[in-house]
């Protein structure tokens, strides 16, 4: 298990090394619900971003949680007066410690609102997960947060 975990934090820091080599926003918030924590995204461009959360989960057995998603936002569905809307949906993985460790992918799908003057975002997010070690198994995981973003060099 020692293994299995220094390998899925090897990844998860190498995609955050990525993503902060990049020239624009991150933020940094909470999400509550399932997994409860600490929640994290980059973006990378005008529609795509790397989130993750370093979390516990209350499902099943109480364990921590570690995820990372590959995002894409379609900004076009929602019309808001103030702010943007944007539907998202990605790929990505996640990794959980039980009574043994758990591995698998995760296929997020939510919404984000932006605010237009405040560095701010909030969220609600279904993430459907295809647990593939120890056992193939399927699970649904959701939650809503909020964000704090920072520009580079603020």
């Amino acid at each position: 298990m020692k293994r299995s975990a220094l390998i899925i934090v090897s990844i998860f820091l190498l995609l955050t090394g990525t993503a902060k080599a990049q020239n624009k926003e991150f933020g940094i918030g909470v999400i509550l619900g399932e997994p409860t924590g600490i929640s994290l995204k980059k973006w990378l461009g005008g529609h795509s971003a790397i989130d993750g959360a370093v979390a516990w989960s209350f499902g099943g057995a109480n364990s921590f949680h570690l995820h990372a998603d590959y995002l894409y936002h379609n900004f076009n569905l929602f019309d808001v007066e103030s702010g943007q809307l944007p539907l998202y949906f990605g790929v990505g993985f996640r990794f959980k410690t039980e009574p043994e460790a758990t591995f698998g992918a995760r296929f997020p799908v939510g919404i984000c609102y932006i605010f237009e003057k405040a560095p701010l975002d909030i969220f609600l997010e279904l993430g459907p997960v295809l647990d593939l070690v120890p056992g193939m198994e399927f699970w649904f995981t959701g939650s809503i947060g909020a964000r704090f973003y920072f520009k580079k060099g603020s």
